[in-house]
């Protein structure tokens, strides 16, 4: 038995057969272009047929993996409709009188360059997108049907890298596990594998013969074994079992309080993105919903959503939650969560650029709107406002302001209204430094740890050649959780973490400790941080 070394990106066991996995590369066959306009003409109808295929891969990703997620798909189809994209693939046709083909892949290839090319590695990934959208056209040029390549059961996927459109259009009751040389644990790719609770490991030093030899994946060493003898393999078909008794044993934690033998208390809520995971929510007895991502009603739209839109979801997931309480987060739209009609300007460094409060408070109409139709819903519910990136007492003495002019607009027009809470994440290390200031502004302040992190540590979370050095667990990082708890509760403010390090079951004593208020995680993470919690 063969032992290999990799990094896991989701846990669990995966047993099966492996498949070398290698993407269709097409052949150079491309031909001098014989009708300029023809070409453009197959090139336009190749762009619609692929925006039909992406618009088919939002929709199943909708249904199977949530809407988070889908969103990787919507993303795919606004490179494709974008201006400068299309353009450069017509200018190629003319210029120099090639296939349709050809120019497409020549498109892919200058713009995964252009964003490879550029500091961030927020675009860097984009590279890989943006080849993912020229390949699919370029394959309907061709003639080449999208396939599901598992022929067989129990198939361990291995290959240098995969996109998230292959792995969903793959049977997923047929694979087991996912082996990656390349890929960074936070890119589209990994997201997906993790929604969708697929052993996937990255990092590991992959090889062509490997096609057909039986192999474990063990997510939670990071370890791929090749060859495994009966008796390895029973034993880790026994702890796959283990695994799955496990989560019934969690669920007859549900019904039970989030507190410590002792007495001490510390809320378990949900982090949702849709109306439709408020049932999530419910199913693993979320204390409340601590962070609803408002931002995907926005870039899910070809246009600004209503007040009346909004106010409708904000609504269903209220009277869901059946008197527990569901924190709105206002739109953090910018950096990646764009949409065309946002009009955003391309940023160098958009993960420190133009987003979230920021946008709100140039465009109050469209803040406004949001504002109106939270508190409405706060007529049937227990309901807090979260405003994003806010790092001064200003911008939150502003927003105030504005929610009191929404107030007296909804007076002024008879609609009822009832009490919103008011709350800031504290994600940037100014906002921790003066958080004893702006504790005494608001009702809560909720620790978003995913930001707060990378721009403590002046890392990219989303740099693999990172990953090593990007410690969650930072002295620093701790000590500015430890700090915004104090300040917050010297101001009667709660405190609440709702980034990935609430789910880091090694720190909940910790938390407890500091005085944490709330942890806020993944709706499928609340039993276990229950079981955890229960008994210290």
């Amino acid at each position: 038995m063969e032992k290999i070394l990799g990094k896991t990106i989701q846990d669990g066991i995966g047993i099966g057969k492996i498949l070398f996995y290698c993407p269709k590369q097409y052949e150079n066959t491309y031909r001098e272009a014989e009708s300029i306009e023809q070409e453009i003409i197959r090139f336009e109808q190749a762009k619609q047929k692929a925006m039909k295929e992406l618009r088919g891969l939002h929709k199943k990703a909708m249904e199977e993996v949530g809407k988070e997620v889908a969103l990787i798909f919507a993303i795919h189809e606004m490179m494709l409709e974008d201006d400068d994209y299309s353009g450069a693939v017509r200018q190629i046709i003319r210029s120099e009188r090639v296939s349709a083909e050809e120019a497409v892949a020549k498109t892919g290839e200058n713009f995964a360059a252009m964003f490879l090319a550029m500091k961030d590695t927020y675009f860097h990934a984009r590279a890989v997108d943006i080849k993912d959208v020229s390949n699919r056209v370029e394959g309907i040029l061709r003639g080449v049907e999208q396939e599901d390549v598992l022929k067989e059961g129990a198939v361990i996927m291995a290959a240098e890298d995969m996109t998230p459109s292959e792995l969903l259009q793959m049977d997923r009751s047929k694979l087991r596990g996912i082996v990656l040389k390349c890929g960074a644990s936070n890119s589209h790719m990994a997201i997906l594998a993790k929604t969708m609770h697929i052993p996937t490991l990255t990092g590991v030093e992959i090889s062509a013969e490997w096609h057909g030899r039986e192999a474990i994946v063990d997510g939670k060493q990071g370890l791929v074994l090749l060859d495994p003898d009966d008796s390895v393999k029973t034993q880790y078909e026994n702890l796959r079992q283990n695994i799955e008794v496990e989560k019934q044993l969690l669920s007859l934690l549900k019904g039970c309080p989030d507190e410590t033998r002792d007495g001490r208390k510390m809320l378990l809520c949900a982090n949702i993105n849709c109306a439709e995971e408020a049932v999530a929510a419910l199913e693993n007895d979320a204390a409340g919903i601590g962070l609803f991502r408002s931002e995907y009603l926005y870039l899910e739209k070809e246009d600004y959503p209503t007040e009346e839109e909004q106010f409708q979801v904000y609504k269903t997931v209220v009277e869901r939650m059946a008197g527990k309480k569901v924190v709105i987060r206002t739109a953090d739209l910018g950096a990646d969560k764009q949409a065309a009609y946002l009009d955003l300007e391309k940023e160098e460094n958009p993960a420190l650029g133009y987003r979230g409060i920021r946008i709100s408070l140039d465009r109050e109409d469209v803040f406004k709107a949001q504002v109106r139709a939270i508190y409405r819903a706060a007529m049937f519910g227990k309901v807090g406002m979260l405003i994003p990136m806010v790092i001064s007492v200003d911008e939150i003495q502003k927003v105030k302001r504005l929610c009191g002019e929404a107030r007296v607009e909804l007076e002024a027009q008879k609609m009822c209204y009832g009490e919103v809470e008011l709350g800031i994440m504290v994600e940037t290390p100014a906002s921790v430094m003066i958080s004893d200031l702006l504790a005494k502004e608001v009702d809560f302040l909720s620790i978003g740890t995913n930001d707060l992190t990378q721009y403590t540590l002046a890392m990219d979370r989303q740099n693999p050649k990172l990953d090593d050095r990007y410690d969650v667990h930072h002295e620093a990082i701790l000590r500015m959780i430890r700090m915004v708890v104090e300040n917050g509760h010297k101001e009667q403010c709660r405190v609440s973490i709702c980034g990935e390090l609430a789910a880091d079951t090694s720190l909940i004593a910790k938390f407890l400790e500091m005085g944490v208020d709330e942890l806020s995680v993944v709706p499928d993470m609340i039993l276990k941080i229950r079981k955890v919690l229960v008994n210290l």
